[in-house]
């Protein structure tokens, strides 16, 4: 990374992508990256906010769609959406209802900037995503610590009780992790044991585009 220079007038940015298992503390290192550069010169699109609309789907049966499975995610979207910034254009990030299984009528303004991280469980395991990131980073932490932070997460965020979470790790949550994202280490250009708990190793990722980012004051 530290070979490459970025300059933050130019509209081209550096994508970077932060897989991992649920609950791997992605999303903390993602934010991390971001609160460190800067809202000027860092934005953050969670693949979560591509879940397909279900809207036209009786409630009953949304429940029971596979949502860990990378087709349950509008991955042409956000490749475009990764192209427009590219581009130099500002897109609308949709905006979820995790409770619901629907998509809000809401969306966000995103606009280009020097780096822009996209998180996800599946984002390395796409090869249309994949192949429109510059540096990959894919983030291990052991899978029980994973799964009590997803039941934290869901219980206290997403409005579900115990055993449907339970009914759902077992059902698709596992499966796919073992399917599909665990596989996806394997396109990392880096790998970041723990998580957000990983301090040392999100530092040096900082300081790397610290390096590479003209004009920025260093920490």
């Amino acid at each position: 990374m530290s070979e490459t220079t970025i300059d933050p007038t130019d509209p081209n940015p550096l994508f970077i992508g932060i897989a991992g298992g649920t609950g791997s503390g992605k999303t903390t290192v993602a934010r991390a990256i971001s609160a460190a550069l800067g809202d000027d010169h860092c934005a953050v699109i969670d693949h979560d906010a591509y879940y397909r609309d279900l809207a036209h789907v009786p409630f009953e049966q949304r429940v029971k769609v596979n949502f860990d499975h990378p087709e349950a995610l509008e991955n042409e979207l956000l490749a475009r959406d990764l192209d427009r910034l590219r581009g130099g254009e500002t897109i609308a990030k949709p905006v979820y209802d995790f409770s619901q299984h629907i998509r809000s009528t809401e969306t966000v303004a995103i606009a280009p900037r020097p780096v822009i991280v996209v998180e996800g469980i599946l984002v390395l395991a796409v090869p249309s995503l994949r192949k429109r990131l510059d540096v990959k980073i894919f983030v291990d932490t052991d899978s029980d610590v994973r799964l009590m932070r997803r039941i934290r997460r869901d219980m206290r965020e997403r409005g579900r009780d115990f055993d449907d979470i339970r009914h759902q790790y077992y059902g698709t949550v596992r499966p796919m992790h073992l399917q599909f994202v665990e596989p996806s280490r394997r396109h990392a250009d880096l790998i970041i044991p723990e998580g957000g708990d990983n301090r040392v190793a999100i530092g040096m990722v900082v300081r790397s585009l610290f390096g590479m980012l003209k004009g920025l004051p260093s920490e």
